[in-house]
């Protein structure tokens, strides 16, 4: 999972530089808040009606569009989520407003780039974990000699 973290990381710190630098002022790494958010497919956060919605897409466009919502989300209430400390965005994202329309949402989400450097959510993806393989390697005491 910390991979798909720190590959969403990528796309949040190039959609929204401004929230990514709040975020990481109080420490707050998208454990907190995405991994609910992705293990409940935005059930537990967002309204039933919004949930179906990002479940079709989902089964549409696989994995990265449940990143890809997650950032939308914080483009949605990024203006509130800046005037906002560690606790109260804690909360905030744990449960959101349920007065969230669908057009003003699946917008932001339309607005997210998931491309960074021409690369591509599965070749971000792909390079952290080939990364993270070799440092593996690297570091296996069954290597060295």
């Amino acid at each position: 999972m910390l991979k798909y973290f720190a590959a969403f990381e990528v796309f949040f710190e190039e959609n929204l530089p401004k929230l990514f630098l709040h975020f990481k002022s109080y420490s707050l790494t998208p454990d907190i808040y995405l991994i609910d958010w992705i293990f409940t497919l935005y059930s537990k956060s967002l309204p039933l009606d919004l949930a179906c919605r990002v479940w079709d897409v989902f089964c549409r466009d696989v994995e990265e569009f449940l990143f890809r919502t997650g950032l939308g989300i914080l483009r949605l209430y990024e203006d509130i989520l800046l005037q906002m400390d560690f606790i109260h965005i804690a909360q905030f994202l744990t449960k959101l407003p349920e007065d969230i329309t669908s057009e003003k949402l699946f917008s932001c989400i339309a607005a997210i780039q998931m491309q960074n450097s021409n690369k591509k959510w599965a070749q971000v993806f792909a390079s952290l974990m080939k990364d993270s393989r070799e440092g593996d390697k690297n570091h296996s005491p069954a290597l060295k000699s």
